[in-house]
């Protein structure tokens, strides 16, 4: 059955109207957390300072404090109609987990009572067997345990069901190694913390802490849920495997930060309504470059709340989004040719006295300390791109880096004409000349004039500095944000750690403190230059230099994970107590089996829907034109009056012989594929030899649907999903 039989319902169903909003957000923002204003009121205070003690300063929560916590947040989840309660937890799947338990428990005499305590809060045993680990357990040992995170709230989650308490937790073995992004996260956000710290203490600052923050801009597409459901690729693959483009797409450039549809806005408000209620502050809302893609953002957080926020964002847009009739679209590509979706992560790092270290102030030259941080930075990735890249591979993610409209595979830093201008000047022993405050004017006495900021935003550049902050752009729209930032701070880390000894032995030497440091910061400078790229990212031109430079440009999933398995990394880890060899190794295991199974996945599915619905409705078309041919030879028997027809009913026997070739061809290379030794040389076969079979199917598939009756296509096509909201 045609899609076109269910479209018009759901194109003519109406959305109910949302009531005027009378509440402030102010109003009711955090008001399904369990945070700090809520405690305050709950807790005995002696009980509360000692939570508050514990969290500030990395201190084991006493019993007697659990219990009272957990007491307190069993009264007010149950206040809020909560019946159950669930340890939050983020797998190696790249998603959330949840094993719900209620409150009530029976008391022998035929009654129930709600109970909750702190052994209840503090830990719990999920069945781990079925989670990825990366070879960090046998199959058959199902134990797992998930342990309370303090430094992020729980929550309640409501649903049309009812309601339940989500209590963040790390996640790990029965040997205690980590079987989830959050354990690796939270060590990281540690280490980060003191090698800052220990710089600081060179420079005198007053800082106890250093906290590393984040503020991740969701990149997504919406389409009509009905198209969904009529996509199997869209369905579950995520992207679609066939397709042949609209007529219009981006090309016109007119949907980019372009007037909201109604039924999007009502989407977004119901959805920023939601999260609002979770208190993640969502802050920023607009078209995105592609026809029905968007984006929000939120006001930065400490690290390890921003990560789980971004997690609650991904999955209320995907409730709400069907409570609309919509369909969420968080795949980093899921249409071919026009621009896929990216999680910009902006990473910063700020002391407890309020002071961001990647602030460059009005004189940045003047600021030693803050182009310490930089360079430290810099170097960092200078040294360990493949490390980096590691983190944003994904089968997806592959589609999307350096296709014209995202980063490309190269890692390469930008910082701005002023910075740039600053370090050379460092590299060659020239004392920097400050930058006067530069204001636009624009020659219409209504405008005021425009301060100019010291570094332009360049969209090209995976890792660009954007003011007060790096804006890590490669991340992937679906990902987890935990692991990337995980391994930015591992690599930071040890380059502070190294910059604090350089320096120290500099002043050794009886080096002044500003010479020791400008010093050292020559030899960073020098070595570090060639990450520094100012140009645009996207073009030949950068590729070639890039070569020469010696970046590398790690095209696949299955060579950039090879970032894991590198000794040098996985003892970088060790070394800092972020992970051990085994769980670093651990992560290229998991995602080499995900990128498998995502190709193999994507490979029976357009396996399926070439012969089971392309090509019977294209046999379809094919015998309705040669019928057309037959009689018109009949009535006009001359070779040259039937040639078009004729041409035509060769296109389509051509496309349909074609793509029947290349179903066959793939059915076999993926049971090759699958045959292939686990791990790497599977997942290289898939990439080498499974996914390059895609395109010359596609090929013949779009080429039939550019060529057939529109009534008889059995999908929804591009210029329907882009365009009909």
């Amino acid at each position: 059955m045609s899609h076109r039989s269910h479209a018009p319902e759901c194109h003519a169903q109406m959305i109910p109207r949302r009531a005027p909003q009378t509440q402030k957000v102010s109003d009711y923002f955090g008001c399904n957390v369990f945070g700090q204003e809520t405690m305050r009121l709950l807790l005995p205070k002696d009980i509360y300072r000692r939570f508050r003690e514990a969290v500030d300063h990395g201190r084991r929560i006493d019993p007697q404090s659990a219990n009272a916590v957990a007491l307190a947040m069993k009264t007010w989840a149950i206040s809020k109609g909560a019946t159950h309660y669930c340890h939050w937890f983020q797998p190696m799947t790249g998603y959330t987990a949840e094993k719900h338990d209620s409150f009530a428990e029976p008391t022998g005499d035929g009654r129930a009572l709600e109970k909750f305590s702190g052994r209840h809060l503090v830990q719990a045993e999920p069945d781990a067997s079925s989670f990825p680990s990366g070879g960090l357990r046998v199959t058959f040992e199902a134990r797992g345990y998930t342990a309370w995170d303090p430094t992020s709230p729980a929550f309640i989650m409501e649903m049309k069901g009812g309601a339940t308490l989500c209590i963040p937790t790390i996640f790990v073995s029965y040997n205690g190694q980590s079987l989830d992004d959050k354990t690796p996260l939270l060590r990281s956000c540690d280490v980060i913390s003191k090698a800052a710290l220990d710089i600081l203490k060179l420079f005198k600052s007053d800082a106890a802490k250093v906290y590393a923050t984040l503020g991740a801009e969701q990149e997504y597409f919406l389409i009509d849920r009905s198209y969904y459901e009529h996509r199997p690729d869209l369905l579950m693959a995520g992207r679609t495997l066939i397709g042949a483009p609209s007529p219009k797409g981006q090309q016109l450039e007119d949907h980019y930060f372009g007037s909201i549809k109604e039924r999007v806005f009502a989407f977004m408000t119901d959805a920023e309504s939601e999260l609002y209620k979770l208190g993640v502050p969502v802050k920023t809302r607009h078209n995105e470059v592609a026809p029905n893609q968007f984006e929000c953002a939120p006001v930065y957080e400490e690290v390890n709340v921003a990560v789980d926020h971004n997690q609650l964002v991904m999955d209320v847009f995907e409730r709400i989004a069907l409570r609309h009739g919509l369909a969420l679209l968080l795949h980093e590509k899921p249409f071919a040719g026009i621009n896929g979706s990216g999680k910009h992560c902006n990473w910063s790092l700020a002391t407890d006295t309020g002071k961001n270290l990647l602030t460059p102030g009005d004189t940045p030259h003047e600021n030693l300390q803050f182009v310490v941080f930089l360079a430290c930075i810099v170097k960092a990735v200078h040294d360990n791109p493949l490390f980096l890249r590691a983190t944003v591979a994904s089968s997806g993610n592959d589609h999307r880096l350096g296709a014209n409209e995202a980063p490309p595979a190269i890692m390469s830093v930008f910082l701005g004409q002023h910075l740039t201008k600053v370090f050379a000047d460092i590299e060659d022993g020239v004392a920097p000349k400050g930058q006067d405050k530069e204001w636009m004017h624009f020659g219409i006495d209504r405008i005021p004039p425009v301060l100019r900021d010291n570094t332009d935003r360049n969209r090209t550049s995976p890792f660009a500095f954007t003011g007060d902050k790096f804006e890590f752009r490669a991340v992937g729209s679906s990902f987890n944000t935990a692991l990337p930032v995980t391994i930015l701070h591992a690599i930071v880390a040890d380059q502070l750690i190294a910059a604090k000894k350089d320096i120290e032995a500099k002043l050794k030497a009886k080096k002044p403190f500003k010479d020791a440091v400008l010093e050292v910061l020559r030899g960073y400078i020098k070595q570090a230059k060639p990450i520094c790229f100012e140009g645009n990212n996207y073009s030949v031109a950068w590729v070639k230099e890039a070569a020469k430079r010696g970046l590398p440009n790690v095209q696949t999933t299955p060579d950039a994970l090879e970032g894991f398995s590198r000794k040098a990394n996985g003892a970088l880890l060790e070394r800092l107590g972020i992970m051990s060899a085994e769980e670093s190794l651990s992560r290229e295991h998991v995602k080499l089996e995900k990128y498998a199974k995502d190709i193999d996945i994507e490979a029976k599915l357009l396996v399926e829907m070439v012969e089971t619905m392309v090509v019977p409705a294209a046999l379809q078309y094919q015998n309705r034109v040669a019928e057309a041919v037959r009689g018109l030879r009949e009535l006009l028997p001359s070779e040259a009056a039937l040639k078009t027809q004729t041409e035509l009913l060769r296109d389509i026997a051509v496309h349909i012989d074609r793509a029947c070739k290349g179903a066959a061809a793939l059915r076999l290379a993926v049971v090759q594929a699958g045959d292939a030794e686990d791990g790497a040389p599977r997942a290289r076969s898939y990439c080498h030899d499974v996914k390059p079979i895609f395109t010359g199917i596609r090929e013949a598939v779009d080429g039939l649907e550019g060529l057939m009756d529109a009534d008889l296509w059995p999908l929804p096509k591009y210029r329907e999903m882009l365009f009909l909201l």
